[in-house]
């Protein structure tokens, strides 16, 4: 079973900036994609950016530019630099992560998720 942990979220004043932090434990098998996704009150949940375990990052139009999205595969954990904050970031940000096994008999896909933390960004 794979835990995930989100930190970092909080208030902020419009135009400042935050940085969450995600450490996954338990049994994690190959990593494949690391990423934040946020959900704000009323709305579907939506990606902000992943990244591989390549190092090819993907960004919502809505935070390119503004947010950075890293990861320390030793530590089995991924950050999300968030600067220019605008009060439609405001959200439940959640953190994922995509891993596989294979196996001589089969391959096995998962699916994982943070508890969430709230970032809330006052104008």
């Amino acid at each position: 079973q794979v835990q995930l942990v989100e930190s970092g979220g909080g208030l902020v004043q419009a135009g400042g900036s935050l940085t969450l932090s995600c450490v996954a434990s338990g049994s994690i098998f190959n990593i494949d994609t690391m990423g934040w996704y946020r959900q704000a009150p009323g709305k579907q949940r939506r990606m902000v950016a992943t990244i591989t375990s390549g190092g090819i990052r993907t960004y919502a139009d809505s935070v390119q530019g503004r947010f950075t999205i890293s990861a320390d595969l030793a530590k089995n954990m991924w950050y999300l630099q968030m600067t220019s904050l605008k009060p439609e970031d405001t959200a439940v940000y959640y953190c994922n992560l995509e891993s596989s096994r294979v196996t001589d008999l089969d391959s096995y896909d998962y699916d994982n998720w943070g508890q969430g933390t709230q970032v809330t960004v006052s104008s």
